[in-house]
């Protein structure tokens, strides 16, 4: 009876990942991608790692279970949040927002797509400077350094 009850648990957790997949092909915009695989993903994921420790049924096996179900749980989450902002600063193409955007003042928002950010880069290159107050950087390597220029070396 143990045995079915973990695969169970399994089987659903596999479901679940596939509707990630699923979700994360079907929809074009990057936000509605993200929510896809943290929710559905997590989901899974923890149900397989419950699956797994029915089925082991040993003290370690749900410990460590149990510790990564949490890790998943607390992670997962926050790395979507991340991604999902950092798609809206970079000016991501929003196909899913419809009405006011929320975010709108809150958050600066590239008025560039990243295709054409690269398009307008590749045009003009941008102009390497040297960190302030490091200009002596570009002195000539051929050049000989005198002790002086270099204290860490012997007299």
């Amino acid at each position: 009876m143990i045995e079915i009850l973990a695969v169970a648990f399994m089987l659903v957790g596999v479901i679940f990942l596939f509707a990630t997949m699923f979700g994360l092909l079907r929809f074009a915009d990057p936000l509605q991608r993200i929510h896809a695989t943290t929710k559905s993903g997590t989901v899974g994921a923890g149900l397989i790692l419950v699956g797994v420790m029915i089925e082991m049924g040993d003290a370690q096996a749900t410990f460590i279970g149990t510790a990564t179900v949490i890790f998943l749980m607390l992670t997962i989450p926050i790395a979507g949040h991340l991604l999902g902002r950092a798609a809206y600063v970079s000016g991501a193409r929003l196909d899913g927002l419809h009405g006011d955007d929320a975010l709108d003042g809150v958050l600066e928002r590239s008025p560039l797509t990243l295709d054409e950010y690269l398009a307008q880069t590749e045009k003009s290159p941008p102009q390497r400077n040297p960190e302030p107050g490091r200009e002596d950087l570009r002195t000539n390597v051929d050049e000989p350094r005198s002790p002086v220029d270099n204290p860490g070396s012997a007299k």
